[in-house]
């Protein structure tokens, strides 16, 4: 039985958050060099956004390029820009034709400025679709956005608009790079790792997180449904007892 048909549709992960790891691992597996991996890395990001979008779902995010990756050889980071460029390129058609808003989370600042304004130009054409939310997290990671808060938060209180009893969680939320976006239901990693590899630290608090053995260039549609049927049998508590949330 196909895993889609086990999908209740109503009962969907609002924000899916995917860490999208074994591109490199599974280019080294066919003998071919790392961008390989990198290459059928995106056709997967293509395949399972349309799933999202066949699904309903409201939001996906997907963790592109940490601040870590800026001290991988500079061949490759350059190699990752260029095909940044050119996915943008050739994926901003089918994001219109399937009503897919483009977002991003991260220091984009660091990117080269050819690079920033093609993916400004996305963000702004795609900025009036109303179907699903792909967030990508670039240039990004969890310490580098609850630094930037804390900076923020620093900068309120010289200027006397933060006193220390207005901090609370909803303002510590409303500083992130995420304020706007719901937290992520679901957390999908690929390639057998069980780590969370400072992304999302401060909203994955409640998420439910879901280990795939696929290294993420063999992540299928089928993995991806596998996934959320894992998620809709398990009961999310909020710290509650089941009792509470039954009633």
């Amino acid at each position: 039985m196909e895993y889609i048909t086990q999908i209740d549709k109503e009962r969907l992960p609002r924000h899916i958050a995917i860490i999208m790891d074994g591109n490199g691992r599974w280019a080294k597996k066919q003998g071919m060099a790392r961008m390989f991996g990198h290459k059928q890395g995106v056709e997967t990001v293509h395949n399972i956004t349309v799933a999202a979008t066949k699904l309903g779902i409201e939001y996906l995010t997907l963790y592109t390029f940490s601040t870590e990756n800026w001290n991988r050889p500079k061949e490759e980071v350059d190699a990752l820009m260029t095909l940044l460029v050119d996915t943008i390129a050739k994926e901003t058609p089918t994001l219109m034709s399937n009503n897919v808003r483009l977002e991003t989370i991260g220091d984009i600042n660091r990117l080269p400025e050819g690079t920033r304004q093609k993916f400004l130009g996305c963000i702004e054409q795609t900025s009036r679709n109303t179907g699903l939310t792909m967030v990508l997290a670039l240039s990004y990671s969890a310490r580098w956005e609850i630094t930037e808060a804390m900076r923020e938060a620093v900068r309120r209180a010289q200027n006397g608009a933060l006193r220390a009893e207005e901090v609370n969680e909803q303002l510590v939320s409303s500083l992130m790079t995420t304020a706007n976006i719901p937290d992520p239901d679901l957390l999908i990693r690929t390639s057998g790792e069980y780590r969370i590899s400072n992304f999302l630290l401060w909203q994955l608090a409640y998420s439910e997180l879901y280990f795939s053995d696929c290294l993420w260039p063999e992540f299928t549609e089928e993995e991806f449904y596998k996934a959320i049927v894992d998620y809709q049998k398990r009961e999310r508590r909020f710290g509650k007892t089941s009792e509470q949330v039954k009633n």
